[in-house]
């Protein structure tokens, strides 16, 4: 399974979980794929194939969010992981825009793999990602107050 996320069209996120691709074949991949979905018109259906491939996006205002599956994984399921990880992006920045994804890529690296783990969803609650997500700030926040004394 291997994630793609793109924002009007920029890569702004990558994740791949299992791959014996070489990093030419991951970017040619990337740009192919990136622009078959880009030039798809939205009435048209959110999955398509590519190559022995399964290709599974879906838009969210000006984000685009697109998964590689494997041919036999299921597309409705794929499509409720990137729901998932969108509703928990939006509460963790409260309404995610592009520049959250920009400047906070670890928060958002992160929240995918508090939802995932080797491609497999991990954790479906958006309160447990979120309360994750909390402790591992306030961890970071005491860390820091310890190497000031």
């Amino acid at each position: 399974l291997t994630y793609w996320f793109f924002i009007s069209g920029k890569i702004r996120l990558t994740k791949w979980f299992t791959s014996d691709w070489t990093t030419k074949e991951k970017t040619k991949a990337v740009k192919e794929v990136s622009q078959t979905v880009l030039a798809r018109r939205a009435k048209m259906c959110n999955v398509l194939e590519y190559k022995d491939y399964k290709i599974v996006y879906r838009r969210y205002a000006s984000l685009f969010f697109i998964a590689g599956t494997d041919a036999d994984d299921n597309e409705l399921m794929t499509l409720e992981i990137i729901h998932r990880y969108v509703e928990v992006l939006d509460k963790w920045f409260v309404n995610v825009a592009e520049l959250d994804i920009i400047f906070n890529f670890q928060q958002a690296y992160t929240i995918l793999d508090e939802l995932l783990i080797g491609g497999e969803l991990q954790e479906s609650s958006k309160r447990s990602a979120i309360n994750a997500l909390k402790r591992m700030e306030e961890t970071e926040k005491e860390e820091q107050a310890m190497l000031v004394l």
